[in-house]
């Protein structure tokens, strides 16, 4: 780790992992927290770094997990563009992940003398791994970790609904089904996602304006793991993810706007990626 997020985890991250701790003894149960952010704001550092500070200083049995990992698989997205909207065929967005799974999953990790089966999506192939090449862990926890762009972004109002926010909206979705039909997974299956959760984290990024700049990071970060040969096909070009990135646009800047007064612990970024404040909107457990 470079000495800038060394620093930071001691003066933010090894705070938080207290409070949490304290969260868990409170309680006496099995805690789901949630930690949301926009694309490349660090939240999957954040949640992998609270594993191991739980389990290292608190002693305590931690996994971090993806929403990511719970997109249907590629051929399940297909199947919902043909049938509800061709945008659907986009990995990203409510609606394209396996919920059902995901509730099943968490679930199954509280529960005592339990193997569970954690899904896996390869991002470089657009698809989910198979079930024989997901990891097996031990129930039961005593920390659950789950991080998502979208995670706890609340539904928008049919008005909010009726403007396209960007050219992608304006061209492939003109009549607003799509961005409907999102809306209407968010007030649906993903509020029990939501229910489950104990405490929610939020990264705040200053803007979306910051999101392409960090999305194409992390594509680098993924084609320096590759082959030449691999990345072809696997990699994304800057014009690429600057598309790619629309389909996150209005949620992400929905969530923005929204969550920061409704989780329990709030960090403010920089367009470095710097934490230059934190508040706590909401009461918490130890309060």
């Amino acid at each position: 780790m470079p000495r800038s997020f060394l620093k930071t985890a001691d003066e933010w991250y090894v705070p938080l992992a207290e409070r949490i701790a304290k969260h868990h003894a409170v309680a006496g149960r099995t805690l789901l927290i949630g930690v949301n952010g926009s694309q490349g704001s660090g939240k999957s550092t954040l949640a992998a770094l609270l594993t191991q500070l739980l389990a290292e200083n608190f002693g305590l049995k931690a996994i971090d997990l993806s929403i990511d990992d719970f997109y249907f698989t590629r051929q399940s997205r297909l199947s919902l563009a043909e049938k509800i909207h061709p945008l659907l065929a986009t990995r990203g967005v409510p609606g394209t992940h396996d919920v059902a799974l995901m509730n099943a999953t968490l679930e199954q990790l509280s529960r005592k003398n339990h193997e569970v089966s954690i899904p896996r999506f390869d991002k470089s192939r657009d698809d989910r791994y198979p079930e024989s090449e997901w990891n097996k862990v031990s129930a039961p926890f005593d920390i659950v970790i789950v991080e998502g762009w979208c995670l706890g972004t609340p539904a928008q109002t049919d008005e909010e609904l009726l403007k396209p926010v960007n050219d992608l909206e304006s061209r492939e979705d003109p009549d607003g089904s799509w961005r409907r039909y999102v809306n209407q997974q968010i007030e649906g299956r993903y509020q029990d996602i939501y229910q489950m959760m104990d405490v929610w984290i939020m990264l705040q990024a200053p803007s979306f304006e910051c999101v392409y700049r960090w999305r194409l990071e992390q594509e680098q970060k993924l084609a320096d793991k590759l082959s030449q040969s691999e990345q072809e096909n696997r990699v994304m070009t800057a014009t690429q993810i600057q598309l790619f990135i629309q389909h996150y646009q209005r949620l992400t800047e929905h969530s923005l706007q929204q969550l920061p007064g409704r989780v329990h612990y709030l960090f403010s970024l920089d367009a470095d990626r710097r934490i230059v404040s934190s508040d706590a909107p909401q009461p918490s457990l130890v309060e």
